[in-house]
């Protein structure tokens, strides 16, 4: 069973999931390259965790309006607005703490609202909540063809978007200073790629989850920076590295009944990685 997942063979909704998959992990990847280059790995965490409170508002909302509480439109452009108010906030802490406090204060403060609201929607009984948590560490059981459609399509639009961006992104992970000089802005460069990090976390919390995702777009990074010297090199790699890993883990959840995917794809990765410090050890000593 896994061979025909493996071979695109296992059905139609076990494929879709599967390029999926692989379309978010080279999303991932390729984001999460340029993001722990400027140092910003714990912000992707802060973020994930931020999109939580507006899952469950967004969840209450459409309740309210009389629509199905688990639209995902609905529930991303929820956890989308809360994401924003995370990371505004983390800015406005960091000018009184340093960053790495205030990525914590915000992480966790959101993150237990979210876990409070959840906790409030599975009471209500209304708005068919049951397996709204799944967002926490992902589920593909129940995803649509439209679901899946959104996940390749945006992982795709994430990689285009950081190939046009890859040189001033390089500038201004390297040198800030050097790149305001030759004219590139670099607080809307930052901007810009946490936007693109933001999508890659609503995209992949099918897949993943909001906690997993974290793991996705930092360990292909880290990985790929241990065999390669240049940022192209990095990025493509980590790119291959987060959709070979994806499409892997779909593709192994789909063939053993009642695996989660997103754990799955994870641990591929983390394997990767150990593999890589194993041998990247060996060959430095």
């Amino acid at each position: 069973m896994i061979w025909q997942a493996l071979l695109l063979q296992a059905g139609y909704n076990a494929a879709l999931v599967s390029l999926g998959a692989a379309c978010l992990g080279a999303a991932a990847g390729a984001a999460g390259a340029f993001l722990t280059l400027r140092r910003r790995a714990l912000m992707s965490d802060a973020m994930a965790h931020a999109t939580l409170p507006g899952i469950g508002l967004g969840f209450l909302v459409m309740v309210a309006l009389g629509g199905d509480g688990r639209f995902l439109p609905g529930l991303m452009l929820g956890a989308a607005l809360t994401a924003a108010l995370g990371l505004w906030a983390v800015q406005r802490l960091s000018r009184q703490i340093h960053e790495d406090a205030a990525t914590g204060a915000v992480l966790a403060s959101f993150y237990g609202a979210g876990i409070v609201l959840l906790t409030l929607i599975q009471g209500l009984g209304t708005g068919r909540p049951a397996g709204l948590e799944t967002v926490l560490l992902g589920s593909t059981a129940g995803m649509l063809r439209a679901d899946a459609l959104v996940i390749g399509f945006g992982g795709l639009a994430v990689v285009a978007a950081l190939w046009v961006l890859r040189r001033p992104l390089t500038l201004v992970a390297f040198d800030p200073l050097h790149a305001a000089m030759m004219g590139i802005n670099p607080r809307r460069m930052d901007s810009l790629l946490m936007a693109l990090v933001l999508a890659v976390v609503l995209v992949g919390l099918n897949v993943t989850g909001l906690i997993l995702i974290v793991a996705l777009l930092v360990t292909p990074a880290v990985t790929a920076r241990m065999w390669s010297g240049t940022v192209s090199g990095t990025a493509s790699l980590s790119a291959l590295i987060g959709a070979v890993c994806g499409y892997l883990g779909a593709a192994i959840s789909a063939g053993v009944p009642d695996l989660p995917t997103g754990p799955v794809i994870v641990l591929l990765a983390a394997a990767a990685f150990m593999l890589t410090l194993l041998v990247r050890g060996r060959r430095d000593g």
